[in-house]
């Protein structure tokens, strides 16, 4: 006996129709083996199915009339399901980290977060550098461009610029993302920056194809 199957589908306004949900009064239908069959009613496009045990998809309901597939539903899912979850396999992500400067930073606070960078880098993390520029040293704009150029060229061969410097309001800022060659990660004792000199911005989903 040819076998027709009902599914449960979610509740919403993009569900996939299959079978007795398909209840307008024509498609235009795809064989199996995905041959065009053609415009017909949809009664016979179901009967269709039946008779081949196969079920009436709705694979495209924008189009007028929709268009339906005759295929095993069943294994239709299965393959979707796989293919999400090949998709989130592939995907992963990145964090992007801050490191704050400002215009007179001295050399031993640059190190300081020079080491940060390197960690964060070290763990395939972005790292923006920004430089805060307060009242008057706005006037100054070249010393926060002196401080990110150091660290590009400090981390030459470990980070590539992704985002050259460029002007946000009173900050200037510098994306780095990790380069080919693995950070050499220093000593960095006891050094757990404050959050008011190194922060986490949003995760950002990365897909690799």
């Amino acid at each position: 006996m040819a076998r027709f199957h009902s599914f449960e589908m979610p509740s919403t306004e993009n569900r996939t129709r299959v079978n007795d949900m398909i209840r307008i009064p024509e498609v235009r239908l795809v064989g199996p083996d995905g041959q065009q069959i053609g415009v017909v009613p949809t009664h016979i496009a179901k009967q269709m199915a039946q008779e081949q045990g196969l079920d009436l998809v709705e694979v495209a309901p924008m189009a007028r009339p929709p268009v339906c597939r005759i295929m095993d539903f069943g294994k239709y899912r299965f393959e979707l399901a796989k293919k999400e979850k090949a998709s989130k396999a592939k995907q992963h992500i990145v964090k992007v980290k801050e490191i704050k400067f400002h215009p007179r930073t001295d050399t031993n606070d640059y190190d300081y977060r020079l080491k940060h960078a390197l960690e964060f880098l070290d763990k395939g993390w972005k790292v923006k550098a920004s430089v805060m520029f307060r009242g008057r040293e706005m006037a100054h704009m070249d010393y926060g461009r002196r401080l990110l150029d150091q660290m590009v060229r400090d981390l030459e061969g470990i980070a590539i610029v992704e985002q050259q410097p460029s002007m946000e309001g009173r900050t200037m800022g510098l994306l780095l993302s990790p380069g080919r060659k693995k950070a050499n990660r220093p000593d960095a004792e006891g050094a757990n920056a404050s959050d008011s000199d190194v922060e986490s911005e949003p995760a950002v989903a990365n897909n690799s194809n």
